[in-house]
C-alpha cells in the first residue's frame, strides 16, 4: 500500500498555518490562493476516482474555510492516491502543497 504520510503532513502544515492567519492577510490574497490549491487538490481527487467525468467545483465557503478545505480536499486526495497506488500523482501533490506552503 502506497504511504501518503508525505501529502497528510504537508497538507495538514499548511492547512494550521492557514487557520492561523489573520483577516488582514487572508483579505489581501491568501484566502483567494488557498481556495485555488483546494480546488486543484480537489480536482486531482476526483480525476483519480473518476478518470471519466468532469470534476465537481469546490465552493468558497469563505475565507476563515479555507484552511479546512485545504485539509479536507488534500486529504480526500491523500485517500484517492494510495487507493490507486498512483506514486506520481502524490509526489506532484506533495510538491504542489510544499510550494503554496513556501508562499504562504
Amino acid at each position: 500500500m502506497l504511504d501518503v504520510t508525505p501529502l497528510q503532513t504537508a497538507v495538514d502544515a499548511l492547512a494550521d498555518r492557514l487557520r492561523a492567519l489573520p483577516q488582514s492577510t487572508l483579505a489581501r490574497g491568501r484566502a483567494a490562493e488557498a481556495l485555488a490549491l483546494a480546488r486543484d487538490l480537489a480536482a486531482r481527487a476526483q480525476r483519480v476516482e473518476f478518470p471519466a467525468r468532469e470534476p465537481y467545483e469546490l465552493p468558497d465557503a469563505g475565507m476563515f474555510a479555507v484552511g479546512d478545505q485545504v485539509a479536507v480536499a488534500g486529504h480526500d486526495l491523500a485517500e484517492a492516491v494510495r487507493a490507486a497506488g498512483d506514486e506520481r500523482e502524490l509526489a506532484a501533490a506533495v510538491e504542489l502543497v510544499r510550494g503554496a506552503a513556501a508562499r504562504c
